[in-house]
């Protein structure tokens, strides 16, 4: 059984350290098939845990407060908005379950997400810096935001448990590439562009390490960082 280790305040500023130890058990449990289910298990623990941070962030935010950038000039990911975050790391998720790994319909396209949200983009944000990040932030509405991003993490766990030790060793080929550029959720621009190659280099097996573990670690460290420079207590 995995440990039970998820029952802390994750929120401080060992954050990134502490559940990157939990996110690299994990992944010696899930490359091994008589472990493998615990494996899934711990990562749908950690997701949740994350899930959770982010909820009781942004029950202390006003709106205002989610595309305020107080580090505009740092090279980390603490550069950005909180609302930036949330979006970029649901989009992440989504693209990734659903074009690349499930070949099926991304959650951003049920439902009107996109439509209550308000966003000009349907891409990761990759591509957009300084101001740009700041005037995409301001239009959002965070309400239809968060619904959005619940509904992702909820569709992507469910994905996660279906599947079996096979299923990750996959290995993503040119129909995969192709599906992805198709879909115009990843930019075009050389700060995007990779995201296509990196994650079709990989296994199924590699796209629960990163962004479906790794990713959402490092950008929500990076939120409440944000937070405590804005003066928000966590």
């Amino acid at each position: 059984m995995p440990p039970k280790r998820f029952g802390g305040n994750f929120a401080g500023e060992n954050m990134n350290k502490d559940l990157s130890e939990i996110n690299k058990e994990m992944q010696l449990l899930l490359r091994k098939r008589d472990t493998f289910s615990d494996g899934i298990e711990m990562c749908l623990k950690l997701r949740s845990t994350l899930s959770n941070a982010v909820k009781e962030l942004c029950g202390r935010l006003c709106d205002e407060q989610y595309s305020l950038m107080p580090y505009p000039n740092a090279k980390g990911y603490h550069c950005k908005t909180i609302a930036y975050s949330i979006w970029h790391m649901a989009r992440i998720d989504d693209i990734a379950a659903h074009t690349l790994t499930a070949d099926d319909t991304q959650v951003m396209f049920r439902d009107n997400h996109l439509e209550e949200i308000g966003s000009p983009i349907i891409t990761t944000g990759n591509e957009l810096v300084g101001d740009e990040i700041i005037t995409v932030s301001k239009g959002l509405n965070i309400a239809g935001l968060l619904r959005y991003a619940g509904d992702v993490r909820a569709s992507t766990d469910e994905l996660l448990q279906g599947l079996s030790f096979e299923d990750t060793k996959r290995r993503f080929d040119d129909e995969d590439r192709r599906r992805v550029i198709v879909s115009k959720c990843v930019s075009e621009d050389e700060s995007a562009a990779w995201l296509v190659d990196y994650w079709c280099g990989k296994d199924v097996a590699g796209i629960i390490r990163m962004p479906f573990t790794r990713h959402l670690i490092m950008h929500i460290e990076a939120m409440m960082r944000i937070a405590r420079k804005i003066g928000i207590e966590i």
